[in-house]
């Protein structure tokens, strides 16, 4: 198992920094990159979901945190010292930085930000929900409400969050010029470099006796408390770590795109973020990297032919997925696999 796991994550190194930049256009690679943060979140909500059995829907909460960390440090950095980001002068409503803005303009403040925020509101939700025995329908409804109210918050304060258009026009990221092609090909290494280190280290805390534990208070939480363990400590791991999963794919989406609004950390892109893992396998490592790709892929090209249509497109497959294949296209191949009387394994 641990060559075959050596062997897999060679192979991903190869084509993610060898062949995607080789034979992708600049535009394609900074799509890729794109897919590649949402991959970041698949992977916490694997742990969560495909582990936990925590259908968390409200991820979009924590990608946007990380994400507005990273984008108020890079504003305040391209704004320079002692001006306001131009979208406080735009809209004329303030005539100084808001003391919640200025610690971002250390950038090893902000940094820390990116993840330990989202981790630090996930601990504080987390507590309140698990140690009431909130689950099931009841947590997903808790976590979809908690990202419509921050949808909420950051459209209702114009003037210090940019509103509905959010913090845009984002052109540099720690001294270096989004708008050269090589800088953004250094973005995307970093992302692809994000993205392996957070497999292997998921995949260490999988096979380790937390994640034993953590399938065990999935499958029988009951039975767990009995055995002498706190089944609320054990999902409040796996729900915080999801979540800074969630902070550092928001923080790398911020250079790879430029942009980070209520529009991509509300109810849809948190219910897409879930989509992705249920169609790649969300009880599997690779599973939800390759649906959350899959996904965001299908999206962008899908849409561009199908504009009205994509959304129910976008169900249809979804609905196809979870009707033939149950354990998502991780499954398909133990599917293809033929006993030999020629009948399909079942998975």
């Amino acid at each position: 198992m641990k060559w075959r796991a050596a062997a897999g994550f060679a192979l991903g190194a190869v084509v993610l920094f060898g062949v995607a930049p080789a034979v992708l256009s600049d535009f394609r690679l900074s799509l890729l990159a794109k897919y590649l943060c949402f991959a970041l979140v698949a992977v916490g909500i694997g742990l969560a979901w495909g582990r936990g059995g925590l259908l968390t829907l409200g991820q979009g909460v924590f990608f946007g945190l990380g994400g507005y960390a990273m984008a108020m440090h890079l504003k305040l950095a391209d704004a320079g010292e002692g001006n306001l980001p131009d979208f406080m002068e735009l809209y004329g409503q303030l005539d100084a930085l808001p003391w919640w803005w200025r610690p971002f303009a250390n950038p090893v403040f902000a940094l820390a930000a990116t993840v330990l925020l989202p981790m630090l509101v996930a601990l504080a939700l987390g507590t309140l929900i698990f140690r009431r025995r909130v689950r099931g329908a009841y947590f997903a409804i808790l976590s979809q409400a908690l990202a419509a109210a921050m949808v909420i918050l950051l459209i209702g304060q114009q003037g210090t969050t940019g509103g509905t258009n959010g913090l845009t026009d984002i052109e540099g990221f720690f001294g270096y010029d989004l708008d050269d092609p090589v800088n953004q090909r250094m973005v995307y290494f970093i992302i692809a470099a994000c993205l392996l280190g957070l497999l292997a280290l998921v995949r260490q805390l999988m096979h380790s006796r937390y994640g034993e534990l953590l399938v065990a208070v999935r499958d029988s939480e009951e039975r767990v408390r009995f055995l002498g363990y706190n089944p609320a400590t054990v999902k409040l791991v796996a729900y915080v770590a999801a979540a800074g999963m969630a902070g550092l794919a928001g923080a790398l989406f911020v250079p790879a795109v430029g942009i980070i609004s209520p529009a991509l950390i509300g109810i849809v892109p948190s219910i897409e973020f879930v989509i992705g893992v249920a169609i790649g396998g969300r009880a599997t490592l690779l599973g939800p990297v390759l649906g959350a790709v899959a996904v965001a892929y299908a999206k962008t090209t899908l849409s561009e032919r199908f504009p009205g249509a994509w959304i129910y497109l976008q169900g249809a497959l979804f609905v196809i997925v979870i009707a033939v294949l149950p354990g998502g296209l991780a499954s398909l191949a133990r599917l293809l696999r033929r006993q030999p009387h020629g009948r399909l394994e079942h998975p």
